[in-house]
């Protein structure tokens, strides 16, 4: 289950360094925005991992879903705090959430087996 975890990270680091080199202003300045909107400020890290999580998984964003599901636990957010997030997300987008919930859920598992 780590090769799910590296594989997803390996991509988005070789894609995004990929646009990044093409020196786009627009891009970088969302990718600049996108890192301070998830600094720390009047909500902590841990607080904006998991709004980025119940957020992209109503709009159905798996690689979003992963990128805040890794940063999360690294965060130190517990399975049940997650849990309870994708739940929420579950609740607002609905069933049609249901695989992304399901996607989550294991990689959630093989980040649970890494550490």
């Amino acid at each position: 289950m780590a090769d799910l975890i590296q594989e997803f990270n390996d991509y988005r680091s070789k894609m995004n360094e990929k646009l990044l080199a093409d020196n786009n202003k627009i891009v970088k300045r969302i990718f600049n925005l996108d890192t301070n909107a998830y600094a720390a400020g009047a909500l902590d890290v841990k607080t904006k991992e998991l709004l980025g999580l119940v957020a992209s998984a109503v709009l159905r964003c798996d690689d979003c879903i992963k990128y805040h599901l890794e940063t999360s636990h690294k965060e130190g957010v517990t399975r049940e705090e997650m849990m309870e997030a994708m739940g929420i997300a579950t609740l607002v987008g609905g069933t049609i959430v249901v695989p992304h919930l399901r996607r989550a859920y294991e990689f959630w598992e093989a980040l649970e087996e890494q550490h």
